[in-house]
């Protein structure tokens, strides 16, 4: 365990994240257990148990047979991490920086909308937790909270980025960029592989959909430019939820795609308005579109397949990243998301190339078994995890991870399971 009175820790430059561990198997002497169990598998498992139907399956469904959700995992699986031996790693430090922040390890909080399905406290509780631990917070579009309450919850000076949907009503998009920048959020990320829902079978079955309840649409509903497209409707937002919350996510998620052509539009406005802060776009899985990243001048990009609930039967979002990285990796800031489940799928992202990684389901469950604290424990063990993981596999630096610090085996996915963690 840490010793919590190791002098190291003093002289480390990051936090010795590790003690968590020792405070989880210190509950017992005061008559307390730990909130609850951090296995993804047992913690998908108490996330169904907690939540109404309606958010089991918008949280958990995958794109048609979730092939896609299976090769992300699967990927993981096929990349080996090697231990070093007898490495000083007593002042190991967890921590990064992205686009000028320096955070206290490589791993974020990646953008999940309609946060209030899974618990009351929605996205304040888990921007809060973000800017507690100095991670990351990403706000998407598609949130339950209006973007200037999330960003007072993450507090002053703490990192956060606004992902966006982009409507096709540029006032709209313009009045959003306008919000988040005001409110905090200094990257821009745009998602680019949701025009529309990818086919979900269990939320078409169900008819589940929150926006067309009435729930989840407040981040929208509070748009001045979008209050005013309701008025001339005839919707009157405030007194008609379900016709307002429904014209919300129909701007959002539309059913029409854009191409090439907008992203210069888009990336001038944010650098007009955020006085030139960086403008990402998330979900490349292809080396040439990594590459058209490059040469529109966009600042980073983010490898990730929505998680598998997208596009089914695509490419592993791990094996995208390693074609990704050797192709573009020296001239582009890349970060990873898709089927990260602990911190030796963080260490293996990093080995790979990736710069930066994000995590969604893992804090998704926390959030949906135990609210704020649900939040703050899954990340504060992946932190410790991670941190652990650096001493006991012998690497002191976040830059430590590369290829040499894996034994990589051929692809061969041909476990078919129903659902693999």
């Amino acid at each position: 365990m840490s010793d919590p009175n190791n002098p190291n820790i003093e002289k480390r430059t990051t936090p010795q994240w590790a003690l968590y561990q020792r405070e989880n198997f210190w509950k017992a002497n005061e008559g307390q257990t730990p909130p609850f169990n951090t296995d993804p598998t047992k913690l998908e498992e108490e996330a169904q148990r907690k939540l109404s139907q309606g958010g089991w399956y918008y949280a958990s469904s995958n794109a048609g047979q979730s092939t896609t959700h299976l090769a992300n995992r699967q990927a993981f699986y096929r990349h080996r991490l090697i231990p070093n031996q007898l490495v000083d790693t007593n002042l190991r430090d967890t921590s990064t920086t992205i686009f000028g922040h320096r955070v206290s390890a490589p791993i974020g909080f990646a953008p999940i909308g309609i946060n209030a399905i899974y618990h009351p406290t929605a996205e304040r509780a888990v921007a809060k937790v973000a800017g507690e631990l100095n991670l990351p917070y990403c706000l998407s579009t598609a949130g339950s909270t209006p973007i200037e309450a999330v960003g007072a919850a993450n507090g002053p000076g703490n990192p956060r980025f606004y992902q966006l949907y982009m409507p096709h009503d540029d006032e709209l998009t313009l009045s959003l960029l306008r919000r988040a920048w005001a409110a905090g959020f200094d990257a821009l990320i745009l998602t680019t592989d949701t025009w529309q829902l990818g086919w979900r079978h269990d939320d078409v079955a169900n008819s589940n959909y929150a926006f067309y309840r009435g729930i989840g649409a407040d981040l929208g509903l509070t748009d001045p430019v979008f209050r005013r497209r309701c008025q001339e409707a005839g919707i009157d937002p405030d007194n008609d939820p379900v016709a307002a919350s429904t014209k919300w996510i129909d701007s959002v998620w539309h059913g029409r795609a854009w191409s090439w052509e907008k992203i210069p539009w888009l990336m001038a406005r944010w650098r007009e308005i955020s006085g030139g802060r960086p403008f990402v776009i998330k979900g490349i899985q292809s080396v040439a579109d990594a590459r058209k990243c490059v040469e529109y001048g966009v600042d980073g990009i983010v490898v990730s397949n929505h998680a598998g609930r997208q596009v089914d039967g695509a490419i592993a979002s791990l094996d995208a990243l390693e074609n990704i990285v050797d192709a573009v990796g020296d001239r582009i800031y890349v970060m990873f998301d898709s089927g990260v489940r602990g911190a030796s799928d963080v260490a293996k992202a990093l080995a790979l190339g990736a710069r930066f990684v994000f995590v969604g389901r893992l804090w998704v469950w926390g959030l949906s078994i135990m609210g704020e604290e649900g939040v703050r424990h899954v990340m504060k063990s992946l932190l410790a995890d991670f941190d652990i993981l650096m001493a006991v596999a012998g690497f002191n630096r976040v830059e430590d991870f590369d290829r040499s610090a894996l034994e990589s085996y051929p692809k061969s996915y041909t476990l078919i399971p129903d659902r693999v963690l």
